[in-house]
Parts: C-alpha cells; structure tokens; sequence
C-alpha cells in the first residue's frame, strides 16, 4: 500500500494536480483576507448624535468616529437653529462600517419664501386649506361685516392686505379675513323726510 501511494505521489499529473489545489487555496485565502481588511469586517462604529450642531462642529464627531459625511439638501426647520443639521441617515446610534459615508440635511440660513395665492370669493375652508397647502404655519381668520357669510375676502399681515402673488416668509403671521354674513349697522339714523307743503299765496285771486 505504501510502495503504491508513493508510486501515485511519483507521478507527475499528480504533482501538477496537488501542486494547482495548493496554489489555487493560497490565492482564495489571500483575497478573503483582503476583502476582510477591505470591508472592515467585524469594525462596526457607531453613528454620532451630531443633530442640532452645526456643521464645523458635526466634523469634528464624524471624523473623529472615522466617517465620512456629504450635505445633500437643506430645509426650514423651527427645531434647530439655521445653518444646523435637521437630519442624518443613516440615523443616530446605527452601527455602520468605518469610512462610511453620512447623508446630511442642514437647517436653511434664510427662511423659506412662498406666494400668497389668491383667497378672495373662496370659502373660508377652502382658503385656509390653500394657504395651510403654500406651508404658512402662523394663519388667524377674523370675521367682519360682509353680506355673505363665511365668505373670504382677502389676506392681512400686520394690518397690511397682502396681495396674491406676493412672496413672504412661510413664518409670516396671516390674518384670513372672512365675511361674517351681518351687514354693519349704520350708526346715523336715515332722515324721514316730511312731504313739501306749498303755502297759498294770499294775493292769488279766489275763483270763488
């Protein structure tokens, strides 16, 4: 058994044969171990809360945690102050693979603008649906005499009438003015006025 196991290691296939098995787990072994190092397999770190900072600040965190970030969009937001980030994703506290990049949204510098649309002769749901629809968060409805009753007739802000088309701050304070239905009462009394009386003239002749 010996004499024959050593005449099949003798031959020459079979060296050829042992000899590609051994070179072919060599380079399988290499490359899973450079995928290892690659993917950082087995390295996972942790997602820094960096919300509400701004982004001098979030750099400091996200490098130090060794990952990568790239601002993809900026938004309104009242939660934070402008300039800082609103949002982050993967979010706070996910663990991720080191060098991993982060996809953050940062708070705009300057408020959001949009128009005021047209609300005259509308309903009064529909007009505030309409300005709730634009995104202004700050509208009051105030009723005042009109004959139709919650009927809209125009938009104020800050005593001013604001017209459709006009852009202003989404945060701007509106005042929806609605018809309350009751006319105003006029406060001066109408004259009864008292039928003419033409007085007789005493020098016209008498017929009789």
């Amino acid at each position: 058994m010996k004499d024959f196991l050593i005449k099949i290691l003798k031959n020459p296939y079979v060296i050829n044969l042992l000899l590609m098995v051994a070179v072919s787990g060599a380079i399988l072994y290499g490359v899973l171990k450079w995928l290892d190092n690659y993917t950082h397999h087995n390295k996972a770190v942790v997602v820094p809360d960096v919300k509400g900072l701004s982004m001098d600040e979030a750099a400091i965190f996200i490098h130090n945690s060794g990952l990568r970030y790239n601002v993809i969009d900026s938004v309104f937001s009242k939660e934070v102050s402008p300039g800082a980030i609103v949002e982050i994703k993967p979010a706070t506290g996910s663990k991720v693979k080191e060098g991993r990049i982060l996809f953050i949204t940062i708070n705009a510098t300057t408020a959001q603008m949009a128009e005021v649309p047209e609300v005259e002769d509308l309903s009064f749901r529909q007009a505030y649906a309409i300005l709730k629809s634009r995104g202004f968060t700050n509208v009051e409805t105030t009723y005042i005499p009109g004959p139709y009753k919650d009927l809209a007739l125009g938009v104020e802000s800050r005593g001013r009438v604001l017209q459709a088309g006009e852009k202003i701050p989404l945060t701007t304070p509106l005042v929806l003015k609605v018809s309350s239905g009751e006319m105003e009462a006029d406060s001066l009394a109408v004259e009864q006025r008292e039928p003419a009386v033409v007085p007789l003239d005493s020098d016209v002749e008498s017929w009789f």
